[in-house]
């Protein structure tokens, strides 16, 4: 009698586990659908805004003046005509909110700041800040009448032992914060902008607390850039 009232209750938990198991199932897929659908949404609002930043792009004067907001101030960009290829590049990505939300997550005091990595905008990717972009390179439009003055809005990209013609990064930018101490990069890096309003919120940016690594201690966050209308 004892052994099958043992049994039974064994028989009770073992039907309730596998119920248990059945419920959590069901819950994970259903997450997991959900996350479907929301990704899904998500890359059809980009695309949407991605078709509509290329309608706005053949509406643009040849030099075209972008603001870069962040939470440190405003900083406004005059991109060159000169450089096409990136000028267009810059202002696709703007318009389509590519930039909202990205960090400053390289700063060196005398010398410059850098953002327009999407992998700043997460927190648990810091160890891979600085090699995202949105999957592609611009090819290298460097002009020696650009020079890097301060304020000049300059290409990121990698080195030249793994990338020979220098191909530009597909969304990282730097803005000069001294010009002397960045004049060793002309004619190595592509520059396609300067700023016209804001020099001293890129200095207040460069002042910034910062690790090992350079990044800012406390966010250096662009909320958006967009068309100076």
């Amino acid at each position: 009698m004892k052994r099958t009232v043992i049994y039974a209750i064994a028989l009770v938990f073992a039907v309730l586990a596998i119920s248990s198991c059945g419920s959590k199932a069901k819950k994970e897929a259903e997450q997991a659908e959900q996350a479907a659908i929301e990704a899904a949404e998500r890359a059809q609002e980009q695309a949407a805004k991605e078709a509509e930043a290329e309608a706005k792009l053949k509406e643009l004067p040849e030099e075209p003046v972008f603001v870069i907001r962040t939470n440190y101030g405003t900083i406004k960009v005059k991109l060159y005509s000169n450089t096409p290829q990136h000028r267009d590049n810059f202002a696709k990505l703007a318009l389509s909110g590519f930039y909202d939300g990205v960090l400053f997550h390289r700063v060196i005091k005398g010398f410059m700041i850098q953002g327009g990595d999407p992998l700043s905008k997460d927190p648990e990717q810091k160890a891979r800040w600085g090699t995202g972009g949105p999957g592609y390179t611009v090819p290298a439009e460097i002009l020696p009448e650009n020079k890097h003055k301060k304020g000049a809005l300059a290409a990121a990209r990698t080195g030249d032992a793994a990338n020979p013609m220098r191909a530009s990064s597909g969304s990282q930018f730097y803005l000069v914060q001294d010009e002397n101490a960045c004049a060793q990069l002309d004619g190595a890096y592509t520059v396609y902008g300067e700023t016209v309003e804001g020099i001293a919120t890129i200095d207040k940016i460069a002042a910034v607390a910062t690790d090992n690594r350079d990044c800012p201690l406390e966010p250096v966050k662009i909320i958006s850039i967009k068309l100076d209308e």
